[in-house]
């Protein structure tokens, strides 16, 4: 009896360190307040494998980013324009960023890691560097797209509206133009030209 009751415990314990730990600590740790940062570069976010990556990495740079998915309307021609974008500008500074987002429509169902890199292959779409799932609006959007959200709104508010919003970003890690999603990607050129 005595016995059930100290396993009992222990698991009790256990759940509730792990709870705290997901809720506090991992929160904690993700969620640089976007309302204090001073560029891209004060956030890290997850790649598509889950590891942890520090936007500082891309100082110098000019960077687009992309809430992007596979179903969608838009889907051929932005992972067309943006593999163009990304040949052509590449080597001379610009980055992409990619961040799957199934929030309209439920049109990105593939998983992070290998399910998208195999989508990206597959689709013949070179688009830049990919991170992980996540919600670009709402309570759980991250707070790399808060930020954004509130450096760059958009016509009717801040809420992003659909798949391939676009955020332009200069080497300082400062948004400074946004896109709709309607947006040719080639039609930024200029503006990114101006920025490298």
């Amino acid at each position: 009896m005595a016995s059930s009751l100290v396993h009992f415990l222990i698991g009790a314990l256990v759940t509730a360190l792990g709870t705290y730990y997901y809720y506090y600590v991992q929160l904690e740790n993700m969620s640089t307040d976007y309302k204090n940062a001073s560029s891209i570069y004060d956030f890290t976010v997850k790649d598509s494998f889950g590891n942890d990556v520090s936007l500082d990495k891309y100082k110098g740079n000019v960077v687009l980013i992309v809430n992007i998915a596979s179903q969608c309307g838009l889907t051929k021609n932005n992972y067309k324009k943006l593999t163009d974008l990304k040949e052509k500008y590449g080597e001379k500074g610009l980055k992409i960023l990619n961040f799957p987002c199934n929030q309209f429509g439920s049109q990105m169902p593939e998983g992070d890691g290998e399910a998208m890199v195999c989508h990206l292959r597959d689709a013949k779409a070179d688009i830049g560097d990919v991170f992980q799932k996540i919600d670009v609006n709402g309570a759980n959007a991250i707070p790399l797209y808060q930020y954004l959200k509130a450096k760059q709104t958009g016509t009717l508010g801040s809420g992003i509206k659909w798949n391939f919003t676009k955020f332009l970003v200069n080497k300082e890690g400062i948004p400074i133009n946004r896109y709709a999603p309607t947006t040719d990607p080639m039609d930024i050129s200029k503006d990114i030209e101006k920025l490298l």
